[in-house]
């Protein structure tokens, strides 16, 4: 191969990560929507700084 191909980071596994701690963490505390909410839009967050990242590069 002439050049070398870069696949790009995922972060999906990060979405579904943080919305599943989320909703577990939200279940302790009585508030499941609330943490599944929270976990979910963390999981985005650090998906979106890993793309941005990667993007960069």
């Amino acid at each position: 191969m002439a050049g070398k191909t870069k696949s790009p980071a995922a972060g999906g596994f990060l979405i579904a990560i943080g919305s599943i701690a989320g909703a577990i963490i939200g279940l302790f505390q009585g508030e499941p929507t609330k943490g599944f909410l929270i976990g979910l839009g963390a999981g985005i967050g650090m998906a979106i700084a890993i793309w941005l990242l990667d993007r960069r590069n």
